[in-house]
C-alpha cells in the first residue's frame, strides 16, 4: 500500500494554487491551516484526500497534535475497510490515538453492520465478548433474551421486539476491577434497536433506510467503555444495552397498548416509532437499581434533536445542572460538540394520556415541539431521584450521506466524551 505523507503549515498556498487549503508536492500533501477552527479545517482536509482515492497516509511535522490528529482520523474513516493513518508526536499521543482508533472502529462497525447481520442478540453477543477481551476475568456479564425479559419485568424491550422473529435482549454486564462488593460507580445504558421500522407508525422508505444505525447509542456507550478501560480504567461500572428489533408482524405491539413497568409506571403507546425510550425505560431502572451516583444513557433518539442542534452536535439533557456542565467540560476536552436542551419537571407530563400515567409521544408527527425534551421528561420517570443522570440524544452519531466533514455512515461522535466522563 502507498502511503501519502501529510503536514500541516501555516505557510499560504502557492498563487498558483488560489486559495486552496490542500496543496501537493510531490508525493507530499500540504494542509494550510488559516487561524480559523483548524479541527473543523484539518477534518474537511482530509475528507477532500480521501476523495482522492488515498488509502493510507504518514502524518508528519511539528504542527500535529493529538486533538488534530485525531480530527483527521475521523474526516478520513469511511465505512470500507482498508484505510490507513499512522500517527505522529509523542509515545503517549500515538498510544492514546491508537486506543482510540480501536474504539471508534468497533463502534462504526456495529452501527455500519447490515440488519440482517446484526440481531440484537447479536448486538449484546458482540459487546459482551469486546469488552470480555479487554478486561478479562475483571468483566462478567448476562444476557437476558425472549420470553425471560417478562418474567423479569423487562416489558419495553420485550414488546418492542417481540415482532421480530430473532428475540430482544437485555446485556447486563459488570467491569469491576476492585474488591467484589466494591460499589458501582457509573452505570452505563445505550438503546440497540438493531432495525427500526417504525412498527405500525411505519416509517417511509426513505427514513427507514439508514435505520440500521439505530443501535448507535449501544455502540457508543460500549466503545466508551472499552477505551476507557484501555487508558486504565479503576472504578466499577456497569453497562446495558436494550437491544430489539421494531419490526410489523402479527405479534408486534399496536398503538392503544398499554405497557405496565417495573416501577409500577403505565405508558399508553400512541406511536410504535418512539420506541428508543420504551426500551430505554428498561435499561434506566435496570441502572438505577444498581446505586450508582451517575447515569449515563445514549440513544439516536429523537429527530428533534437533529433540528435542534444540527448533526455535528449531540444534545445532553440533565435535571442537574452541574452535571450537564460537566459533560460539557469532559466533551471539550477531547473536541467533541455538546449542547444542553431544557428539561424541566414538568416536560415529564408532555405527552399525557386518558388511560396511562403517561403516553409514550404525542400522536403528531415527530412528537410535537420540544419532542426531544419531551422524550427525555419520559425517561426522567425511570430515573432514581437519588442518582446524577445524564442523557445524551446522539444527533450527531450518523451521516446518512457524505458531508464535507464525514463519510457516509457511522461517525462515533460522543464516544470520547463519554469515555471522558468514566475517568475520575
Amino acid at each position: 500500500m502507498d502511503i501519502m505523507t501529510v503536514t500541516l503549515t501555516n505557510d499560504a498556498p502557492a498563487a498558483h494554487w488560489g486559495k486552496a487549503d490542500v496543496t501537493y508536492q510531490g508525493a507530499q500533501t500540504l494542509i494550510h491551516l488559516s487561524g480559523s477552527d483548524e479541527l473543523r479545517q484539518v477534518q474537511m482536509a482530509a475528507r477532500k484526500i480521501r476523495n482522492q482515492g488515498v488509502n493510507a497516509v504518514q502524518l508528519t511535522g511539528d504542527l500535529w497534535n493529538l486533538h488534530s490528529q485525531w480530527a483527521f482520523a475521523q474526516g478520513f474513516a469511511t465505512a470500507k475497510a482498508g484505510y490507513q493513518v499512522l500517527w505522529c508526536g509523542s509515545d503517549a499521543d500515538q498510544a492514546t490515538l491508537t486506543q482510540r482508533a480501536e474504539a471508534a472502529q468497533f463502534a462504526r462497525k456495529l452501527i455500519n453492520d447490515t440488519p440482517e447481520d446484526l440481531s440484537p442478540v447479536g448486538l449484546a453477543t458482540q459487546a459482551a465478548a469486546w469488552i470480555k477481551n479487554i478486561g478479562g476475568d475483571k468483566v462478567s456479564f448476562t444476557i437476558v433474551e425472549g420470553q425471560e425479559l417478562l418474567e423479569k419485568k423487562w416489558v419495553g424491550i420485550h414488546a418492542v421486539g417481540r415482532g421480530s422473529e430473532r428475540p430482544p435482549a437485555l446485556l447486563e454486564l459488570d467491569f469491576n476491577p476492585l474488591a467484589a462488593d466494591a460499589p458501582v460507580s457509573v452505570a452505563l445504558v445505550g438503546k440497540g434497536i438493531t432495525f427500526d421500522s417504525g412498527g405500525y407508525s411505519l416509517k417511509s422508505s426513505e427514513g427507514m433506510l439508514a435505520m440500521k444505525c439505530d443501535m448507535g447509542g449501544a455502540a457508543t456507550v460500549t466503545a466508551a467503555l472499552g477505551l476507557a478501560m484501555k487508558a486504565g480504567l479503576n472504578k466499577r461500572v456497569k453497562l446495558f444495552l436494550c437491544c430489539a428489533e421494531n419490526l410489523v408482524s402479527g405479534r408486534a405491539f399496536k398503538l392503544g397498548d398499554i405497557l405496565t413497568y417495573k416501577n409500577g409506571t403505565t405508558v399508553e403507546i400512541v406511536n410504535t416509532d418512539a420506541e428508543g425510550r420504551l426500551v430505554l425505560a428498561d435499561g434506566l431502572q435496570a441502572a438505577s437499581d444498581t446505586g450508582a451516583p451517575l447515569i449515563i444513557d445514549a440513544a439516536t433518539l429523537t429527530g428533534a434533536a437533529v433540528m435542534a442542534v444540527g448533526s455535528n452536535y449531540n444534545a445532553i439533557f440533565s435535571p442537574q445542572t452541574a452535571t450537564l456542565q460537566l459533560a460539557q467540560k469532559r466533551a471539550a476536552a477531547v473536541s467533541e460538540n455538546v449542547w444542553p436542551l431544557p428539561l424541566d419537571p414538568w416536560h415529564k407530563d408532555m405527552c399525557p394520556s386518558a388511560y396511562a400515567d403517561t403516553a409514550n409521544s404525542r400522536p403528531v408527527k415527530g412528537g410535537g415541539a420540544g419532542g426531544a425534551s419531551n422524550a427525555a421528561g419520559f425517561l426522567w420517570r425511570f430515573v432514581s431521584p437519588q442518582a446524577n443522570w445524564l442523557h445524551v440524544d446522539l444527533a450527531g452519531a450518523f451521516e446518512s450521506s457524505a458531508s464535507a466533514l464525514w463519510a457516509a455512515g457511522a461517525t462515533t461522535h460522543g464516544v470520547l466524551t463519554i469515555a471522558e466522563l468514566l475517568k475520575d
